[in-house]
């Protein structure tokens, strides 16, 4: 049992290897931050996911289905997806008084523009177990805060900054690199597979000052990048339930990552931090044959991952397996979209999602580091052919924003506030190559 968990792994670690080879793959991914729209995570990924809200789990017709549902790889013809986001985030917190620790007033964070790319390619084959390959590298979640060194009157002598730590912020990059496999088990109905390999970075700054309630103090903050690797898979199945409704579900297991040892005195348990599973489902109905409407439901299990489901509140040492963590709650989203082809060359896509409250009042204080407050997304697209195998992709998300009000942590007598919006603009490209009128047929 042993040896075959230990190949499986090197069969990971090899494709992870395989993708630093490739062009643009992994190095230009994990070379920038992917930020949050639901709780940490990416809410869609690719320009027409994005478009959609994140929806479409029954409904794929590119490449990037490798991310959200392997088993639609079925419909897709041989191509190469590539988008480049542009996210930017309007965020802080106010703190209200002049008694206690936290720095008073309105203090914003300014991380700047991100650029978040992914890259997705697909070829149709005949090997009997699969009739589609696929690879593709995205970011998966993230979170980019960053708070200028103030001048805090609450600090002891010759300390400053949000937390008397000086600049204060976390920089947290989720990648995962994946390939996928789909096969047509029967006329409607298909199943898909993806191991994915992840790779996931963290940088904290500016909570030295909380380094004594800590099992390890030495390893806490200000401790620069710190990495860790891990792997797991994405599955998923499709299957045309009726001539103009298909029915799609799809999720990851919990992906596990190597303990981040830079960090063991911060996060519990001793620098634990896996990623949490997920599973999304969902209908497509065709409402007329230029119009598709999808209706996609989808949990994520954060309320397994001690280091972000723990109550900052807790009273513990941080680092220990029920020290505190950030508080964010496990997450039901709801999602509709449709696409409408207006013509040959132009297609139209706009799409809703909503998610439950990732945190309570009680973590108000702590999660001025994450900022993860959005709940309501609202995204357009469209998708235009320049060419008979070249197509232009735009995408744009705008999340209101959302305010979360508590105490700060040991000091009921002071209020801290705070809230967060996002906005985003996509711009994506599909290129078709091979005998792209013989895989069109094919689709149909």
């Amino acid at each position: 049992m042993r040896c075959s968990l230990l190949t499986f792994v090197g069969l990971l670690k090899t494709l992870a290897f395989f993708a630093t080879v490739v062009p643009g793959i992994t190095a230009l991914v994990a070379s920038f931050p992917a930020n949050a729209t639901e709780g940490y995570m990416q809410n869609a990924h690719g320009a027409r996911s994005k478009a959609l809200a994140g929806a479409g789990v029954a409904n794929s017709t590119d490449a990037t289905a490798a991310s959200l549902n392997p088993a639609g790889l079925v419909n897709v013809e041989n191509q190469v997806n590539v988008a480049v986001s542009i996210f930017h985030q309007d965020g802080g917190y106010y703190s209200g008084g002049s008694f206690g620790f936290n720095s008073p007033g309105q203090n914003d964070s300014t991380p700047g523009l991100l650029a978040i790319p992914n890259l997705a390619a697909s070829w149709r084959v005949n090997w009997g177990f699969a009739d589609v390959v696929a690879v593709t590298a995205y970011g998966n979640g993230g979170v980019n805060t960053h708070y200028k060194d103030i001048f805090n009157p609450n600090c002891p002598p010759g300390l400053s900054g949000v937390f008397c730590g000086g600049k204060l912020g976390v920089v947290m990059e989720q990648t995962f690199v994946s390939a996928a496999f789909a096969k047509q088990l029967a006329p409607g109905f298909s199943l898909g597979i993806a191991p994915i390999v992840a790779r996931q970075t963290i940088k904290v700054d500016g909570i030295a000052l909380f380094s004594g309630g800590s099992v390890d103090a030495t390893n806490f903050s200000n401790k620069g990048t710190e990495d860790s690797w891990g792997y797991g898979a994405r599955g998923g199945l499709e299957w045309k339930v009726a001539p103009h409704v298909t029915f799609g579900v799809a999720g990851n297991t919990r992906l596990m990552m190597e303990s981040l040892d830079k960090y063991k005195g911060l996060f519990a348990p001793n620098g634990g931090f896996d990623i949490p599973a997920t599973l999304q489902a969902g209908l497509a109905v065709q409402l007329r044959p230029d119009v598709t409407v999808m209706l996609d439901y989808k949990h994520i299990w954060f309320s397994t991952i001690a280091a972000v489901n723990n109550p900052s509140t807790n009273m513990a040492q941080f680092g220990a397996g029920n020290g505190p963590g950030f508080g964010l709650q496990d997450l039901d989203v709801y999602k509709v979209a449709f696409e409408w082809r207006t013509s040959i060359e132009l297609m139209l896509r706009a799409g809703y999602s909503y998610n439950t409250a990732p945190l309570l009042s009680r973590d108000a204080d702590l999660n001025i580091l994450t900022l993860g407050t959005v709940q309501h997304h609202i995204t357009g697209g469209l998708k235009y052919a320049l060419t008979d195998h070249f197509d232009l992709e735009l995408a744009a998300m705008y999340a209101p924003r959302a305010s979360l009000s508590g105490t700060e942590l040991g000091n009921p007598f002071r209020t801290v506030d705070i809230s967060n919006s996002q906005v985003e603009l996509t711009v994506g490209a599909v290129y078709r190559f091979g005998d792209h009128s013989a895989a069109v047929e094919s689709l149909k």
